[in-house]
């Protein structure tokens, strides 16, 4: 029987990561951590915060409410605004998000006076890589993809908005996963911890959550994590998460996220990692790699898409 015996190391309840004004902050100076990172800031109107990107590129994505102000400066000096228009919450539909380059400057507000909304929460995805010729870039929420994965209890939601052939990077791969009240996702579980080209990449992940009660009487909305390993490459987590938490995947099979019968799941995806190329190729775990072949048989979650698709 595991119990999650990894938890402490690789898994950071809400508040615990918080430091130099962000609530949240995932990076290299982790133990174990090389390749990716993640910050959320929670802005009240008239706040701001920055960070020099240096050798990261960055994908800022509106959390909840809006507009938030983005101001990107290069090494030469000239800043360009990349203002994001942002959502009510993530689970309201896709968001538009900007790209930022390395060595880049990044300065986010949220605006006050009229027209200004109560603050925001935004993210700010992050992966180490070399000097690229990328300007900075934004992609109109309209641009994101969403794709209905799985079938019958396994459907969920995927917002492919930092994928390759979406949106131009060095190194990052990003998404954002819904998956409604009783359903798994990250099903069936997979690894991408071992580079052979054309068929795994070796990817870090972070996944960071929040959940939403789907009955007003709801108190304690929570979802659950696994990740496990092999005798080679042990890894041992198995997690309650809500709003705020997040989980590391240094490798190892991943999955499911569960969402709970009374509580909406969601969760941000941050992937990245040492490879010549920036591809998210996975296998799946042998033992569990047949559910894939039911799906055909099974209707999608008619509750997906949660929100309506956009005009």
């Amino acid at each position: 029987m595991s119990l999650g015996n990894d938890n402490s190391t690789w898994c950071h309840p809400a508040g615990t990561l918080a430091a130099d004004g962000w609530d949240c902050v995932i990076g290299d100076s982790l133990v174990g951590w090389a390749h990716t990172g993640l910050r959320t800031a929670t802005l009240a109107p008239g706040q701001s915060i920055e960070l020099a990107l240096d050798g990261h590129e960055a994908v800022i994505v509106p959390l909840s409410g809006g507009p938030v102000a983005v101001v990107v400066t290069g090494p030469d000096g000239v800043a360009l605004s990349l203002d994001l228009t942002g959502r009510g919450g993530v689970f309201d539909g896709p968001t538009d998000v900007a790209y930022a380059p390395p060595g880049w400057l990044l300065h986010l507000s949220a605006p006050e006076g009229q027209g200004a909304g109560p603050g925001v929460r935004v993210a700010v995805c992050l992966a180490s890589t070399g000097p690229t010729d990328i300007p900075p870039h934004r992609l109109s929420a309209q641009q994101v993809p969403v794709e209905l994965r799985g079938a019958g209890i396994a459907s969920r939601e995927v917002r492919n908005f930092g994928v390759p052939g979406v949106l131009d990077a060095g190194r990052i791969i990003a998404c954002e996963v819904i998956t409604p009240a009783g359903n798994w996702s990250s099903w069936p579980p997979h690894k991408h911890d071992t580079e052979r080209p054309g068929i795994e990449a070796e990817l870090e992940e972070i996944y960071w959550f929040e959940t939403r009660t789907i009955d007003a009487r709801g108190a304690d909305p929570v979802g659950y994590q696994r990740v496990y390993g092999t005798d080679e490459r042990p890894i041992d987590v198995l997690a309650e998460v809500r709003t705020g938490d997040v989980v590391l995947v240094p490798h190892g099979w991943h999955g499911p996220a569960v969402a709970a019968p009374d509580a909406d799941l969601y969760y941000l995806n941050v992937m990245a990692g040492p490879g010549p190329a920036r591809a998210w190729l996975i296998c799946d775990d042998p033992a569990h790699a047949w559910v894939r072949e039911t799906w055909p048989e099974l209707a999608t979650d008619p509750r997906l898409p949660l929100a309506p698709p956009l005009p």
